[in-house]
């Protein structure tokens, strides 16, 4: 006759097995990338500058509604959140301020990805928080392309703020961006360049004045919003556009247009914009941030 025996060590071990990540439980892996002059409040070029007065206050705003994204995709039941602080020096957001599930990137590294340092195909969805629109766009707040110097990027014809071209690097590994917080603009550039994707307008333009939410009202609203997203997030795709690319780049300065134009690839192309052709959306990346210096 054989015997039965009940092993409780052996039971346990097994129910650990089975819990482990990569075992039967899903993952979700989020990132967020995360700037400033889309921050509730922001006005004014000060608010984002080290040197304003009224630095420190939005900095920890920043730090504040990247941590209600990162509480929003814990509530969704992500099992890892990287934040990438993607402004300025890109050592603004306070790490006491950010859940400590979520791991943060700080500084930049010199790579391609640039605000999206950090990001390959293991994850499952990206976020936006704090974004601005594109160079030029009316009725929106701190608007500008990169680097101050850049009046407009296009790729394959389709002007882009930088929402749109950090979206094809997470695209360019199968992430999608499922959630978009900044001004009323630049969600409303966001939903024009993805199509579907939830968005948080925090505030909006009027001429150089800004009419903006409270920031708690904010807070909650982008952690709902970020479970929401990440709850549904197979509902997102990938944002992409069909290679080869060409970038058409619009800059300030004659020494500028110059200088770009010896970047290999590179063509003068007008007055004031360069052109380049490349099959890589990373190539391009790294040609862009070479040609604009």
């Amino acid at each position: 006759m054989t015997r039965k025996v009940f092993c409780t060590a052996c039971t346990v071990v097994l129910a650990m097995a089975l819990l482990a990540p990569g075992a039967s439980a899903q993952k979700l892996k989020v990132f967020i990338s995360v700037d400033m002059e889309g921050i509730t409040g922001v006005a004014n070029w000060e608010d984002v500058d080290r040197t304003g007065k009224d630095y420190d206050y939005f900095r920890r705003i920043m730090s504040k509604e990247a941590n209600a994204a990162v509480e929003g995709a814990i509530a969704a039941g992500a099992t890892d959140i990287i934040v990438r602080d993607s402004h300025g020096s890109a050592r603004n957001i306070l790490p006491d301020l950010l859940n400590e599930k979520a791991i943060l990137i700080r500084d930049w590294s010199g790579g391609p990805k640039g605000m999206m340092e950090g990001i390959d195909s293991s994850f499952d969805a990206a976020i936006f928080i704090g974004y601005h629109a594109k160079a030029g766009t009316l009725n929106a707040l701190l608007e500008h392309t990169s680097s101050g110097s850049v009046t407009d990027f296009s790729i394959n014809g389709i002007s882009m703020p930088e929402a749109g071209y950090n979206a094809l690097i997470a695209g360019s590994y199968g992430v999608p961006v499922v959630l978009v917080a900044g001004d009323r603009a630049l969600c409303e550039q966001a939903v024009q360049l993805f199509g579907p994707v939830e968005t948080v307008p925090v505030k909006e333009g009027i001429g150089s004045a800004a009419r903006t939410l409270h920031p708690d009202q904010v807070q909650a609203t982008i952690r709902r919003a970020a479970e929401k997203a990440l709850r549904n997030v197979k509902a997102y795709k990938p944002h992409n556009i069909k290679p080869p690319y060409t970038l058409v780049m619009k800059l300030k300065s004659e020494e500028q247009i110059t200088s770009g134009s010896f970047y290999p690839g590179a063509k003068r192309t007008g007055e004031w914009e360069l052109t380049y052709e490349t099959d890589s959306i990373l190539k391009l990346m790294t040609a862009f941030s070479m040609m604009r210096r």
